[in-house]
């Protein structure tokens, strides 16, 4: 094992890439009601009583001043066969919402179909940290669909292979 230096946002980065994730969509409806969203890699579990969701933004996205107004957000976790759409957020399409079967959820965030979970949130927080704005939701409604996941590991998309 080698030593890195956590100060480097590149060393950090790096290690970080050995963490394999999921992919989701998170997304909402801003205050004129424009949808929103963006591929995101940064969602976990908080708590199963009461059921919390989190999930991190960049201080810097322009999506940020939607999502801190917006009281509910979905965070659409991606099977593999969504592996486009994962690309289409996380770059500057015009219409985002283009592509897909979308239709509107709890407090109108935008639910995506054919993903292999589907979490609707009320916002409960939102808090700085770093560079960075951790959103915690309460769940509201959730489905999931026994679809293989999209995954993220060391800056390429994967799929999920067999148990061990």
């Amino acid at each position: 094992m080698h030593a890195l230096d956590p100060s480097d946002p590149k060393q950090l980065r790096r290690a970080l890439g050995h963490f394999a994730t999921g992919v989701t969509l998170v997304t909402c409806t801003d205050a004129d009601g424009q949808r929103v969203g963006l591929t995101v890699s940064s969602f976990q579990a908080v708590s199963l009583d009461p059921p919390l969701v989190l999930w991190s933004l960049r201080e810097a996205s322009p999506s940020l001043p939607a999502f801190r107004q917006a009281g509910h957000f979905a965070v659409n976790v991606l099977s593999e066969a969504q592996l486009g759409l994962s690309r289409r957020f996380a770059s500057p399409v015009p219409d985002k919402f283009g592509e897909g079967d979308w239709h509107e959820g709890e407090g109108g965030a935008p639910v995506l179909a054919g993903c292999a979970a589907v979490f609707e949130c009320e916002t409960v927080s939102s808090q700085a940290a770093g560079d960075h704005v951790l959103f915690i939701g309460r769940v509201c409604r959730l489905a999931d669909d026994p679809v293989a996941p999209l995954l993220y590991q060391g800056g390429h998309y994967r799929r999920l292979g067999d148990p061990l």
